[in-house]
């Protein structure tokens, strides 16, 4: 099923949730934020959120800087 990721599109099976998309993308496991749609999706849901056909997911990850 495709899907857009950051911008770039990719290609999951169905039923593919957020948190295989998060564990492909080899993110860190803090400071990260994720929303599917324009819906920020709290992490202890990540497991059982199944993602629609052509869902947008944005991975946004904290950075330390000043």
């Amino acid at each position: 099923m495709p899907v857009t990721v950051n911008g770039q599109p990719w290609v999951l099976p169905e039923g593919a949730t957020l948190a295989e998309v998060i564990e492909r993308l080899g993110a860190p496991s803090r400071g990260v934020a994720v929303a599917v749609d324009g819906v920020v999706v709290p992490r202890d849901r990540w497991p059982g959120t199944a993602l629609p056909d052509g869902a947008s997911i944005d991975v946004v990850t904290a950075v330390q800087g000043g």
